[in-house]
C-alpha cells in the first residue's frame, strides 16, 4: 500500500497531464548519464520495453539492424522493463549492459530498468500509454516485452507495435520510408 502510494506520489510530480515526450529523461544503463528525449527533437523514436530473457530478446538484433540502417531519422531507445513479465531480467543494470553490448553488440541508447506496468509504471510508459489510448489502443496497451511505441519528429505517437512485430518489418520499414511521415 506504502509503495503503491508513493508511486502515485511521484508520478504526480513527474509525470504532468500537459508533459509532452520531450519533457522525460531516464537514467542510461551504463549510470551517472542521462537520455534527454528533447535530445531527439526532429529524428522519430522507437521506444521498446526489452528484456533480456524474453522469448522475444532475438528481436534485439533487429533492433540495431534498424537503428543502423536509419541512424540519420530514428534513434531506438530500448528500455529493460524489469521483471514485469515474470522473471525475463536480468538482476542488475550492470549485466543488462554486458549482455546487450557484447552479445547483440546494441550502439543505441539503453535505459536502467524500469517498470512499464502496473500502479509502478515509469511515467514515461504511463505517458506512451495515455497518448496510445488517445489513439484508441485499448488497455492492456503493454502486453509483453518488446512492445514498441513509435513517435514521429515532433514527438507525437504515431503506433504502437505488439511485441511479435519483428523490427526490421514492413509495418515498422514502412513509416521511416514513407513521407507521410516524414
Amino acid at each position: 500500500m506504502k509503495t503503491a502510494l508513493l508511486a502515485a506520489l511521484i508520478a504526480l510530480f513527474v509525470y504532468r497531464p500537459n508533459a509532452t515526450i520531450y519533457d522525460f529523461k531516464m537514467n542510461t544503463i551504463e549510470g551517472g548519464k542521462e537520455i534527454r528525449l528533447s535530445d531527439y527533437k526532429g529524428k522519430k523514436i522507437l521506444i521498446v520495453n526489452t528484456a533480456c530473457k524474453s522469448p522475444y530478446t532475438f528481436q534485439l538484433a533487429g533492433l540495431q539492424q534498424l537503428y543502423t540502417g536509419y541512424r540519420e531519422k530514428l534513434v531506438v531507445i530500448a528500455v529493460p522493463a524489469g521483471d514485469d513479465f515474470g522473471n525475463q531480467e536480468l538482476k542488475t543494470n550492470s549485466e543488462i549492459r554486458d549482455f546487450c553490448r557484447n552479445s547483440y553488440g546494441l550502439t543505441f541508447p539503453i535505459t536502467e530498468k524500469v517498470t512499464v506496468v502496473g500502479s509502478q509504471r515509469h511515467p514515461l510508459f504511463q505517458y506512451l500509454v495515455d497518448e496510445a489510448k488517445k489513439l484508441g489502443y485499448d488497455e492492456p496497451v503493454i502486453k509483453w516485452n518488446f512492445t514498441k511505441f513509435m513517435l514521429d519528429e515532433q514527438g507525437a505517437l504515431i503506433k504502437v507495435f505488439p511485441a511479435d512485430v519483428q523490427p526490421v518489418s514492413n509495418d515498422i520499414t514502412s513509416i521511416l520510408e514513407n513521407e507521410r511521415w516524414n
